[in-house]
């Protein structure tokens, strides 16, 4: 587990934790920051919702990644079909709409960004790929769409491997936070998530998806109680232990409006407690909304970490005559 090279790029595991964005075209993003969402009128463009017009989505996106990249993002992740819960299905077709003036625009300016697809569709990846996107972030692991390993494969992409065990019955309203997931039933948590995260790389290397490919993520958020999220991240070292880099995505999630009793956008200090403690457990990716706010986050939690590794690995000094 020392690096991952994606392109132009390296990232070399252990050294600092890298600032995954998130790029949402989609009109209903849990968090209110959806591209397309009419609320959004930091970015929004009437008429790209309105007539779906490929060159305005591809300005909107690369309006977002150019403040990104310019705030210190590593990774690209750009999705068209939101997961928050009770969000509806959208066909492949329309996802694909969505997301290939995007990647194309990002891919011709920004040539050495890495990009990152945030689906479960083979057809959608398939078509990403293609656009210049270098890796695929599935939030089922890669068990939603039988033909998404062999094509990840092929292409040589690098996957994010989600822990997922959502259902539409595990959902609950709260007037004032939003939907949010109540927990699945768990033996015990850590094993559980350990276990079905390491039968999603068993799919993965019998596609052909090489180990230094395949990073895990614990899924904070799907199908966990608030309870359940705390403890995956206070936890996060045990699925770092499995052998395979971890991404860490809190950013702005229900589990901090519970515990805080907070709607999404006032979540930017809960996040950056989650996202300080996380790396202190060893997460190597975090996936962010408040890119420029949480980038000075990183960085500091990293200067504090590196600090306290580079000195516990210091030979004490021999002891001079008495």
């Amino acid at each position: 587990m020392n690096s991952l090279t994606i392109g132009t790029c390296t990232l070399a595991w252990g050294e600092r934790t890298y600032v995954m964005g998130i790029l949402n075209l989609t009109p209903d993003s849990f968090s209110g920051d959806g591209l397309l969402s009419a609320s959004e009128t930091s970015f929004v463009n009437e008429s790209a919702i309105r007539e779906w017009d490929p060159a305005a989505v591809g300005e909107l996106a690369l309006a977002q990644a150019r403040k990104f990249l310019t705030a210190g993002a590593d990774i690209l992740d750009i999705g068209g079909e939101s997961t928050r819960p009770g969000s509806q299905p959208v066909p492949a077709g329309e996802e694909i709409s969505r997301v290939l003036p995007a990647i194309r625009a990002i891919a011709a300016e920004f040539p050495a960004a890495v990009i990152s697809i945030d689906t479960s569709k083979a057809e959608v990846a398939d078509e990403a790929f293609r656009a210049g996107a270098h890796m695929l972030n599935d939030v089922w692991a890669l068990r939603a769409d039988l033909q998404l390993a062999a094509l990840a494969a092929r292409y040589k992409a690098a996957v994010v491997l989600m822990h997922n065990r959502s259902k539409p019955a595990h959902i609950e309203m709260n007037e004032r936070i939003g939907k949010a997931y109540v927990g699945a039933e768990y033996q015990d948590l850590m094993e559980d998530v350990k276990r079905e995260l390491m039968e999603s790389v068993q799919i993965a290397r019998q596609a052909g998806i090489p180990d230094d490919h395949i990073l895990l993520d614990p899924g904070i958020g799907f199908g966990k109680t608030v309870q359940q999220n705390l403890e995956l991240i206070n936890h996060l070292a045990e699925i770092r232990l499995l052998g395979f880099p971890v991404v860490l995505g809190p950013s702005r999630k229900s589990f901090i409006g519970h515990t805080l009793d907070l709607p999404p956008d006032q979540r930017l200090e809960g996040t950056a407690a989650a996202v300080a403690v996380g790396i202190t457990r060893g997460a190597d990716v975090v996936r962010l909304h408040d890119v420029e706010q949480m980038v000075r986050v990183v960085r500091m939690t990293d200067a504090l970490v590196r600090a306290r590794q580079a000195d516990s690995s210091r030979t004490s000094p021999t002891p001079g005559p008495t």
